[in-house]
């Protein structure tokens, strides 16, 4: 049987992406949030996953405004990543795997989640950037990835509650599949930040730190905000933050902290990074 293990979050800033690719990670504005994910690249390295589930979200790049799929699973072998403007990153090929991803895909409908499925997909900073900074610049990433997107950026969006339950029915549908595999599921986007309008700049540090203590102990809390209260506290761009429920909601209700990073500013952005595991105590 495969088991989702642990899970993580991480937010996916896409210079962070560009500072990597260019070698700047230890200039001083950027040295203290590259040294914040080392535990997670630590760890990361030491599980040794099978199989990494990615919630993230598209940002018109590997999508367009013509087509947005309120959830969509990659079910193809790889996942190129995509030209965001200048050309794509100099990462390597995601590399997936199908046959969990058609496995989780009929689990899902079976569930009630109506998953848009994508034998094509680019992928953009949002899942690039997640691998980048908790593996570095392998030469290939050193597990296989079922990229999972959710809109959070055409309204209307999913609600917290949705993706919570998405987070869930996953779990269901990894546990049911007949091979044993090591998963990890990670949550990513966020935290703070609107990148327009005359709130530009935002960053909420108390309602990003009240967000990491609820997922920790009440993720169901978090569940009942509305779309127009995330946007209040967290920004227009900082709602991503609701893919991180996704995330818990496919762990045990009881979980143990083994990491917790979190960082202001990254040019106009919150960044923050949590790792979860199933509570030893309730085992």
């Amino acid at each position: 049987m495969a088991e989702i293990v642990a899970g993580f979050c991480t937010s996916h800033v896409p210079l962070l992406g560009r500072v990597i690719d260019g070698g700047r990670t230890q200039e001083p504005y950027w040295k203290p949030i590259f040294q914040g994910y080392e535990p997670t690249k630590k760890w990361l390295a030491d599980l040794k996953p099978d199989v990494v589930i990615v919630i993230y979200n598209d940002h018109a790049n590997g999508f367009s405004f013509k087509y947005t799929p309120t959830f969509a699973i990659g079910c193809a072998d790889e996942f190129n990543p995509a030209d965001e403007g200048h050309g794509p990153r100099h990462v390597p090929v995601v590399h997936g795997h199908s046959r969990l991803a058609w496995h989780m895909t009929e689990s899902l409908v079976a569930d009630q989640f109506d998953m848009t499925i994508m034998n094509e997909m680019d992928v953009d900073h949002g899942l690039t950037v997640p691998l980048s900074l908790a593996c570095g610049q392998p030469e290939a990433w050193p597990f296989k990835v079922i990229p999972i997107c959710v809109n959070v950026i055409q309204y209307p969006q999913p609600t917290a509650e949705r993706c919570y339950l998405l987070g869930k029915a996953i779990r269901r549908a990894v546990e049911s599949y007949d091979e044993d595999l090591k998963v990890v599921i990670a949550g990513t986007g966020g935290m703070s930040h609107q990148i327009h309008g005359a709130r530009s700049g935002l960053i909420n540090q108390k309602f990003d730190n009240w967000f990491i203590d609820k997922l920790t102990t009440s993720p169901a809390e978090l569940t009942k905000i509305s779309h127009a209260e995330y946007v209040r506290e967290v920004g227009a761009e900082g709602m991503e933050i609701i893919m991180w429920l996704t995330m818990r909601g496919a762990l045990d209700d009881n979980v143990d902290v083994l990491h917790r990073f979190y960082h202001v500013p990254a040019m106009n952005t919150a960044v923050g990074n949590v790792i979860m595991q199933n509570s030893r105590a309730s085992a």
